[in-house]
């Protein structure tokens, strides 16, 4: 498998397109498939295949039902969508207006599909997963799972994996996010039953080393999660933030139905709006600092009384990039989580700028929430 990322040149993209299919069975691209003058996909790889462009009369249907179910008159620009390859399958877009193509040449599958990420998603699934399922296998498949963790480094998880194996059929793969590590375990196999197994046995292996970081597998989202937990145990949030700014309650905010938990959310910035909306006294900040373990409990435990909810998490800390010093350096973070059971306060210090700094953070505080959850 290898990507490109090219821009709207059309010469660059013949350049990628020439190498691809040099080297691949199946290139499937993705964006270029739009109204405007510089989406140029579909119309550089007809010329370099030697492939004429006609209008597809389906596809046309499509675009006039596309706009007459949202009440608008159709743009003349968007018929360009409507021009397929002379001999090409059009892709339904549930999602959109730009249909997908699928053709064949000189035993190379082309794929190209519209870059907007549920337009994608949608017609991959729709249309290419079913084909590609009912091809004869000629080759061996790749089957792979995917382990999200959080509150740990990439060489720490390294470290813990070191004896588990991975590093040839099944293998291990790390990516590093701001805020996240994620273990990629793949497997080749005639078969995808037993490429899954191979995985499936590996990933066993891998979880027993790292279950305390693991907040979700493949296409799981942590807010989504907590979400969930606090759902199935009838639990309700409030979130005080003074580093993150809001990051978490807009994550939690994200999740359709999360009214259901969340109480509310208070961005406790600087040290008087601490004082005005969460009820800390100033002597507790000229004593402790904003920055400190005991200035999150009293976040936390503030959040709940303000809100009523029974779970109250806060953050503070130093997301840089300037303002630190050694006995408070730039990354340094505490989070509280107030419970109806007594209030614990967590100490990290994240890596990184300020984006990931904010973003681990965040992380943080909802993985706290999951396990506390777990717990009960």
């Amino acid at each position: 498998i290898m990507r490109t990322v090219v821009g709207d040149n059309s010469n660059n993209l013949q350049e990628v397109f020439s190498q691809a299919l040099k080297r691949s069975n199946m290139i499937i691209t993705t964006g270029g498939l739009g109204p405007t003058t510089d989406d140029l996909t579909k119309e550089t790889v007809c010329t370099l295949l030697g492939k004429e462009l006609k209008i597809n009369e389906g596809a046309l249907n499509s675009l006039r039902e596309f706009f007459k179910r949202r009440g608008i008159n159709m743009p003349e620009i968007v018929i360009k969508q409507a021009y397929v390859p002379k001999g090409a399958t059009v892709l339904p877009n549930p999602e959109g207006s730009a249909p997908g193509i699928m053709l064949e040449h000189q035993g190379v599958i082309v794929v190209m599909l519209p870059g907007p990420p549920n337009e994608l998603h949608a017609i991959f699934e729709g249309s290419v997963r079913p084909y590609l399922a009912q091809r004869e296998n000629k080759g061996q498949v790749t089957y792979a799972k995917i382990f999200k963790l959080t509150g740990i480094s990439e060489s720490a998880v390294q470290e813990r994996l070191a004896e588990v194996g991975g590093q040839g059929n099944p293998g291990l793969a790390y990516i590093a996010k701001p805020g996240e590590v994620h273990v990629r375990i793949s497997a080749k196999a005639p078969k995808v039953d037993q490429a899954r197994a191979m995985v499936n046995e590996l990933a066993e292996r891998v979880r027993n080393r790292l279950a305390g970081y693991i907040f979700g597998t493949n296409d799981e989202v942590l807010e989504e999660t907590v979400g969930d937990l606090l759902i199935e145990k009838g639990v309700t949030v409030g979130v005080a933030e003074s580093c993150t700014g809001g990051l978490i309650t807009q994550r939690l905010t994200n999740v359709a139905g999360s009214s259901r938990y969340l109480k509310g959310g208070i961005v406790a910035y600087d040290d008087a709006t601490k004082q005005k909306l969460l009820g800390m006294l100033p002597e507790s900040l000229d004593l402790y600092g904003a920055v400190s373990k005991e200035c999150a409990i009293l976040m936390a435990e503030g959040i709940c009384r303000v809100t009523g909810a029974q779970l109250g998490l806060a953050v503070t800390g130093n997301a840089g990039p300037s303002g630190g010093c050694p006995v408070k350096p730039v990354g340094l973070t505490y989070i509280a989580l107030a419970a109806p059971d007594g209030t614990c306060c967590r100490e990290f210090q994240f890596p990184g700028q300020r984006w990931g700094i904010r973003w681990g953070a965040a992380n943080a505080g909802l993985n706290m929430i999951r396990l506390y959850l777990l717990a009960q």
